[in-house]
C-alpha cells in the first residue's frame, strides 16, 4: 500500500489561496458526511500516474477539494483553501478484476473505497483509492466531503478530471468553475423568511427546548443495499402509463414510491412523504450559473396518504411531486437564505434534517436523480467505466436513481430497504400499474 498526499500546482497563486470560505446556508443543509462512488475499469486501464496527475490537474480549477473543514471559537465551520491535498492510497490486489466484479456489482464494495474519517473536521476532503488488480484491471473508490459540493458540482469536477486524463500534457484549461458562494446565499436588506424552515431543512425545537422528533435508527444489518434495473423498454412502458410527457426520474420516482409504500404493508390512512433534492441554481432569483461549484440544493417533500397513493394512477402521483417540486422556487429559496441569516444573527447553530447512518425513514422515503450528472461515464482515457457503483446506503428509505451505464437509456436504481420489506418489494417491483388493462410485467432486472 502507498499513499500520498496529491497536491495541485499552481502557475500563480489561486486567488482563494488562503482563505477560510464560510459555509453557506445551502452548505450547513446538506448531509455532513463522506459520498463514496465506485468506477471498474478493465484491462488495459489507466496507469495510476495517469489517474494522479490528472488529478492534480483537475483540483487547480477546485481548489476548495485540496483543503479542508475547520471550526472557529464560535463552532462555525469554513473550508480553509490551504492547498493541503487530496488523500490518494494506492493497492495491488492479488485477483483478477472479473473475480470480485460480479453482474456489474462489487459484493464487498466498502473495501475498494478509502476509509472514511471518523472526524470530518481537519480531514482531507477529497480521498482517493486506486485498486490495481492482478488482470490490470482498476477500480477507483473516491469519497468527498458533501459540505464542499453537491452532485453538479462534483459531476463537474469529475468530468474536468476525466479531460485532464485523456488530453494529458495538452490539456486545456477550461472555463473556471465559479467559486463565489457568498452570492448564492445573500438575505434581504431586513432578514425576513415567509415560510418555516424547522424540521424542513434544519432541526427545531418545542416549546420546552426538547429537539423535534426524529425517526427511529436501528443497527445496520437491518438494512439491505440491493440494485434493479430498467431497461428502455419499461421505462418507455412507464411513461406511456403516465399518460403524459414526463422525465425518467419523475415515472421511476412515482413507480417507486407506490412499490416501496405497498411492500412496507403501511395502514391505508397513514401519510407517506418523500424527500427529493431540487437543484437551485436556475430556481433563484436572480439565477446561479450552472458553473456553480458548491451546494445549491433544497428539497421537495411530495406526500400522499398511503391509500390515496395506492390507488392512484401513475399521472396522478407524478402530478403531486411536480407540484411540491414547483414549490421550491424564488421566494422559497430566498426565505432559506434569510432564515438562515437571521439565526446567525441570534448565534443559533442549525443542524441539519439530513438522515443519519441506520436511520429508518418508513413510512417515509428520500430519492435523488442522478441521471443527469456524469458520474457513470467518466472515461480517463481508456473508455468509460465497465461498472459505476454507489456505495451502501446508510439510510432505509433511501434510493438512487442512476443512467445504467451498459444500457443506453435504461436506469438502475439503487435502494436501502428494511430486511423485512425486501422480499415483498422484489416480487412487485417489476409490475406497472396501468389502468387500462391492470398490472403488467415488463422487463426489469435486479
Amino acid at each position: 500500500m502507498e499513499i500520498t498526499m496529491l497536491q495541485p500546482i499552481y502557475p500563480t497563486p489561486h486567488p482563494l489561496a488562503g482563505e477560510m470560505v464560510p459555509l453557506t446556508v445551502f452548505d450547513r443543509a446538506a448531509f455532513d458526511l463522506f459520498v463514496p462512488t465506485v468506477r471498474a475499469y478493465t484491462a488495459p486501464a489507466p496507469s495510476n500516474e495517469l489517474v494522479k496527475e490528472s488529478l492534480a490537474r483537475a483540483l487547480v480549477l477546485y481548489p476548495h477539494m485540496a483543503g479542508r473543514l475547520v471550526v472557529d471559537d464560535q463552532g462555525r465551520r469554513f473550508i480553509h483553501v490551504n492547498n493541503r491535498g487530496a488523500l490518494v492510497i494506492e493497492v495491488t490486489v492479488s485477483a483478477d478484476l472479473a473475480d470480485v466484479l460480479v453482474d456489474g456489482t462489487i459484493s464487498n464494495v466498502g473495501e475498494v473505497y478509502p476509509p472514511v474519517p471518523e472526524e470530518n473536521v481537519g480531514a482531507p476532503l477529497l480521498h482517493v483509492k486506486l485498486n490495481r488488480y492482478r488482470c490490470g484491471g482498476l477500480v477507483v473508490g473516491v469519497i468527498h466531503h458533501h459540505h464542499v459540493a453537491d452532485g453538479q458540482g462534483i459531476s463537474s469536477f469529475v468530468s474536468t478530471w476525466a479531460r485532464a486524463a485523456r488530453e494529458g500534457k495538452d490539456f486545456i484549461v477550461p472555463a473556471p468553475p465559479i467559486h463565489d458562494r457568498a452570492s448564492t446565499a445573500i438575505p434581504r436588506g431586513t432578514p425576513t423568511p415567509v415560510f418555516d424552515h424547522q424540521n424542513i431543512e434544519f432541526k427545531g425545537v418545542n416549546e420546552d427546548g426538547i429537539s423535534s422528533k426524529s425517526h427511529a435508527v436501528v443497527p445496520m444489518e437491518k438494512i439491505r443495499n440491493f440494485k434493479v434495473h430498467f431497461t428502455p423498454e419499461f421505462i418507455a412502458e412507464l411513461k406511456s402509463c403516465v399518460g403524459f410527457r414526463c422525465s425518467t426520474f419523475q415515472c421511476l420516482f412515482a413507480h417507486v414510491w407506490k412499490k416501496v409504500t405497498a411492500a412496507r404493508g403501511l395502514h391505508p390512512e397513514e401519510f407517506t412523504k418523500v424527500r427529493v433534492a431540487v437543484n437551485c441554481r436556475d430556481r433563484a432569483n436572480p439565477p446561479v450559473s450552472a458553473d456553480f461549484f458548491g451546494n445549491m440544493v433544497l428539497w421537495a417533500f411530495p406526500r400522499l396518504q398511503v391509500r390515496e397513493l395506492l390507488n392512484s394512477t401513475y399521472g396522478r402521483v407524478v402530478d403531486v411531486i411536480r407540484d411540491a417540486v414547483s414549490r421550491i422556487d424564488g421566494e422559497y429559496i430566498q426565505s432559506l437564505v434569510d432564515y438562515g441569516a437571521l439565526a446567525d444573527m441570534k448565534g443559533e447553530k442549525l443542524e441539519a434534517t439530513a438522515p443519519v447512518a441506520g436511520t429508518m425513514l418508513c413510512p417515509d422515503m428520500e430519492i435523488d436523480s442522478w441521471v443527469g450528472f456524469r458520474f457513470h461515464d467518466m472515461d480517463l482515457g481508456t473508455g468509460p467505466p465497465c461498472a459505476f457503483l454507489p456505495p451502501d446506503m446508510p439510510v432505509e428509505g433511501l434510493m438512487v436513481i442512476v443512467p445504467s451505464g451498459n444500457d443506453k437509456g435504461g436506469a438502475d436504481l439503487f435502494i436501502a430497504l428494511a430486511e423485512d420489506h425486501v422480499d415483498a418489494f422484489q416480487q412487485i417491483c417489476l409490475s406497472l400499474d396501468c389502468r387500462e388493462d391492470g398490472a403488467r410485467f415488463i422487463s426489469a432486472r435486479m
